[in-house]
């Protein structure tokens, strides 16, 4: 079975409704929750993502609010943090990762991070069994791969294509996929431009996809009262699962 990871903005458009919206897509085909932490310049998304969080932001978004969601959720489904490394940083690593895993969450990611800087924090992270997702792009070299999957914890992070989030740029991953694999057993998920259209050709010798812009598109729409927007948001995850299932 091929794993649906998705990620939604926490705080947008407000508190409760992260909550029911994680419970519902627990429910619904998502195997883990990436809960996004709002930032002001989130470099590495799309302009759908970078709208929601601006708009969590000036909602009030607080960085309690995180924790309070994270506890409501997490028990129910596997949670991991996305976001931008200042906004732990600010927190005190030291203090926020146990905090963060008696909350029950299981990891970060953190895609402004690079993976040599990321070393620094390995000790903290392995004393508190608590994952930092690593990332590998086409332009890294093979040389590259081997020395970030060496410390790949959870699952790996295949970014698609180089780009930002949600754009729908094609490529043929198998000769990617193919030079990770050589080195390592640890799962690989596909992020970057997935969506119902495009996941079943982009899980191709993948282990799982990881699905934000197809889901923010959703909360972004406001046609849809809050029920509405949980309701499609589950049926998408449906969808997507069945489609790399399929």
């Amino acid at each position: 079975m091929k794993n649906l990871v998705a990620y939604i903005t926490s705080g947008y458009p407000e508190k409760s409704f992260s909550i029911d919206l994680a419970l519902a897509l627990s429910q619904n085909g998502v195997d883990t929750l990436e809960l996004g932490v709002p930032f002001s310049d989130p470099v590495a998304d799309g302009p759908l993502i970078e709208l929601a969080n601006h708009k969590a932001l000036e909602n009030g978004f607080k960085f309690s609010h995180l924790l309070e969601i994270s506890e409501a959720v997490a028990p129910h489904i596997d949670t991991l943090w996305m976001g931008y490394f200042n906004s732990f940083y600010q927190q005190d690593l030291n203090k926020l990762i146990p905090l963060a895993r008696s909350l029950g969450v299981n990891g970060l990611i953190i895609p402004d991070l690079p993976h040599e800087e990321s070393l620094r924090y390995k000790e903290l992270f392995d004393a508190n069994d608590f994952a930092n997702i690593s990332f590998v792009a086409p332009t890294d070299s093979e040389q590259r791969i081997q020395d970030i999957i060496t410390h790949a914890q959870k699952f790996i992070y295949m970014v698609a294509y180089t780009g930002i989030t949600g754009s729908g740029v094609a490529e043929d991953l198998q000769p990617f996929l193919a030079s990770i694999k050589k080195y390592t057993q640890t799962p690989i998920y596909v992020g970057f431009g997935v969506n119902q259209k495009t996941a079943r050709q982009k899980v191709q010798g993948a282990d799982g996809v990881i699905v934000g812009s197809a889901f923010i598109e959703i909360l972004l729409d406001e046609s849809l009262n809050y029920t509405q927007k949980i309701k499609k948001c589950s049926e998408l995850a449906n969808i997507i699962k069945n489609e790399i299932n399929s």
